[in-house]
């Protein structure tokens, strides 16, 4: 059984649970499937001794925004990406404008991450074709990386290496990075997908492996030691997965979530299904995993829905 909460007027498109706190979960989402208009971003909590969800705060933006991550290491604080090329520190304490904000990206920021190992940066990625590292302390980027030849998607950091994230692109590739590595080039290529690579995640357990998704309708299984095949692959599914995400309880369970209008939760070692969450009514652009409740988990939709569920893993 799910708990509900509707962004009226608004998509969602990422939704992340508090590091700090098991009843905080924040919600990206933008008007207008994200084409034209507001963004809205959106703190949401569970009541006690209940499973509502209700709304603590929201903060509007000038463009739709596309992706939230928490700060690792401020509990009020997140960061934002947005359609107009803006990244937002915001401060849920306070009742309006972001605390900082900062504009090199030239298009739509699609993914924010805080760097979980160090806490004290976080990496962006933009349909520019560029990754930036940045420390909210500072007010330029540390660090461009700009290999891909189109959208990056999505970025994402090592749960081992402080200085390595992988990134994925409109070109069909996954990238590898080092912060530290002379002159910003990349220090791996992952290629075996036939179109743009949208998600990717790394195991926690096993922190040599990342999960990908794409266009293909597949989803793969790599191991940075050998850039030159997946470990495994599931699919071709009906539909594209947009977000995949291994759970932080488990190295066996990966969650994907996509363009059937589901979110699914598959078991690594063999391939299978053991959940299936069918309850939005458009495509599933968010999902997420508790870090405090072994197979809580929340998704936010087009359907402007934002669910909060148990999974049996």
């Amino acid at each position: 059984m799910a708990t509900g909460f509707r962004t009226v007027g608004f998509k969602g498109y990422s939704v992340k649970f508090s590091p700090f706190s098991d009843q905080l979960l924040a919600v990206a989402s933008s008007a207008n499937f994200g084409l034209v208009g507001n963004g809205r971003l959106s703190i949401l909590g569970t009541q006690l001794g209940t499973q509502t969800l209700l709304e603590r705060k929201h903060f509007d933006t000038q463009d739709g925004l596309f992706d939230v991550s928490w700060n690792e290491a401020h509990e009020n604080q997140l960061v934002t990406g947005s359609g107009d090329g803006s990244i937002k520190l915001w401060d849920i304490t306070l009742n309006s404008h972001p605390i900082s904000k900062w504009h090199e990206h030239k298009r739509e920021v699609m993914s924010v991450e805080w760097n979980y190992v160090t806490k004290a940066s976080f990496v962006s990625s933009s349909w520019d074709g560029t990754a930036k590292i940045w420390n909210p302390a500072s007010p330029q980027s540390i660090r461009t990386f700009s290999e891909h030849q189109g959208c990056v998607y999505e970025s994402a950091w090592s749960p081992r290496q402080p200085d390595q994230f992988a990134t994925c692109g409109e070109d069909k590739l996954i990238k590898l990075w080092s912060v530290n590595q002379p002159h910003g080039k990349s220090i791996a290529t992952f290629g075996g997908h036939m179109d743009q690579v949208l998600s990717l995640d790394w195991n926690k357990y096993a922190p040599e492996q990342f999960a990908t998704s794409s266009v293909d309708r597949t989803i793969k299984i790599w191991d940075i030691r050998n850039p030159r095949g997946q470990l495994a692959m599931f699919g071709p599914f009906e539909f594209s997965v947009r977000r995949v995400k291994f759970s932080p309880f488990s190295p066996h369970y990966i969650a994907a979530a996509g363009y059937d209008m589901s979110a699914s939760i598959w078991d690594v070692r063999n391939g299978s299904v053991v959940f299936v969450h069918d309850a939005h009514r458009e495509f599933v652009f968010g999902v997420d995993w508790s870090l405090f409740h072994p197979g809580a988990m929340a998704t936010c939709s087009w359907d402007e829905q934002v669910h909060l569920f148990k999974v049996p893993v």
